[in-house]
């Protein structure tokens, strides 16, 4: 591994003017981009690409700040920089073959369920992939490098997000599933133009463990209903992104994903305990394929500080777009016209942990009206596409509001919205997720 960089990787960007980096054959070169300021990059020279998705040659990015990503090139390239970066630096040890090793077997289940007749569920079922592993092991990466090596071939897998803690498809809190059709955009990310989203609100599932699994097999039933009639989405199959606890009730979350979407590939990225594990549990189901992947070593971890402020990244994504491109809509609704509502009552004792025959009070899955007060204020609620409160819990939600003011005297809620105009729905969904404007 050789270092070429600006950065010093103590944590302090180190100015640069523009520069070049000589990518050979089958390596990389890693980014974490400045902190405070944004980075351009360009392929002067041969291929490369990001994720999975080739960059146009002689063609200026700008990455905004706080960014890791990785440029890699198959054939060899020369890469241009433009900005201070965090740290970046050239590796030629990668698991990309690998990686794309796996791509082509998936291809190859792809074409083969393609060309079976659809009255044979099982055989004209494409791969359904889960990537599991622990936190910071390049999940995400893996994930959208599939999806866009998939693309690339013409076909339009289904990208599944169950990491409610990061969340790449849409805000933390949430699971949620999008078509893929095209290579992602290493700016602009995942395409939401039909996102399939559930909010459970908090970003942990030890919240409320029920009600996580029920939002997952809800997710999991919508999408059975969708591709049963539509062969190619079928045949493309499914990539599903999970979340890095991996212990005890994590397990458990994770074996229940399998089993309710149905998996038949299971890549464990960095961890020989989990795939030894997962191996003898699934040895039963021959249909089901265990592969052991290494990470990634650009793979950075991130303390929980960190994660808390990606979070909060992600949430200002939503309403203000990657590069700050976006002009949320702030709206003034009477308390009379929102029906808020709370599911489960907080943090759920595990059954274990309760004398024996003792059965919890408080339902998980009970839904609760929420008195508007000022304990809302920087609450980022879920507007349910629900038409009765009945429907709330089976019901994905059009999107999110973030509540700026609360005037208990005049009964109004001030709340930032991606777009103006009418709510789709009076009825909220409230969690634990807070974030603060800065």
């Amino acid at each position: 591994m050789a270092y070429t960089g600006t950065g010093t990787g103590t944590g302090t960007p180190v100015l640069a003017t523009t520069k070049q980096v000589k990518l050979d054959k089958e390596s990389e070169l890693r980014i974490e981009v400045a902190n405070d300021t944004p980075l351009r990059l360009r392929v002067l020279s041969g291929t490369a690409e990001i994720f999975g998705s080739e960059l146009a040659p002689e063609i200026w990015l700008t990455f905004p700040p706080r960014l890791k990503f990785a440029v890699f090139s198959w054939f060899g390239a020369t890469i241009e920089m433009d900005g201070a970066t965090e740290t970046d630096y050239t590796a030629d040890e990668t698991p990309m073959v690998s990686y794309v090793n796996v791509h082509a077997v998936l291809d190859g289940r792809r074409n083969r369920a393609k060309a079976s007749p659809s009255t044979d569920p099982n055989a004209s079922q494409g791969p359904r992939v889960i990537v599991v592993g622990p936190t910071d092991s390049g999940k995400s990466t893996l994930s959208k490098m599939l999806l866009s090596w998939a693309a690339k071939q013409g076909w339009k897998p289904t990208y599944v997000d169950l990491d409610i803690g990061q969340g790449s498809i849409t805000i933390p809190g949430s699971i949620a599933a999008t078509p893929i059709e095209m290579p992602i955009d290493p700016l602009e990310g995942i395409p939401l133009e039909m996102p399939l989203v559930y909010f459970y609100g908090h970003t942990t599932p030890s919240q409320n463990v029920d009600l996580y699994k029920v939002l997952v097999k809800e997710l999991a039933q919508v999408l059975e209903r969708q591709i049963a009639g539509n062969a190619e989405s079928r045949a493309a199959g499914m990539v599903i992104n999970t979340m890095g606890w991996i212990e005890g009730v994590g397990y458990e979350l994770l074996l229940h994903a399998i089993d309710t979407f149905n998996a038949n590939v299971v890549l464990v990225l960095g961890q020989e305990k989990l795939f030894s594990m997962l191996r003898d549990v699934l040895k039963n189901k021959p249909n089901v394929d265990v592969v052991k992947l290494q990470k990634s070593g650009g793979v950075v971890s991130r303390s929980a500080k960190v994660r808390q402020k990606t979070r909060s990244y992600r949430i200002r994504e939503y309403f203000y777009g990657i590069g700050n491109d976006l002009s949320p809509h702030s709206s003034i609704a009477n308390f009379s016209d929102l029906s808020i509502f709370r599911v489960g009552g907080g943090p759920q004792a595990p059954k274990s942990a309760l004398p024996i025959g003792a059965d919890r009070v408080a339902d998980p899955l009970r839904l609760a009206p929420v008195e508007i007060n000022r304990d809302m204020l920087h609450l980022v609620l879920a507007v349910s596409y629900a038409q009765e409160p009945d429907q709330i819990l089976s019901s994905n939600v059009a999107g999110f509001i973030y509540v700026t003011d609360i005037d208990m005297q005049r009964r109004k809620l001030t709340y930032l919205s991606p777009a103006a105009g009418a709510l789709p729905s009076k009825y909220l969904i409230v969690g634990s997720l807070t974030w603060t404007e800065t």
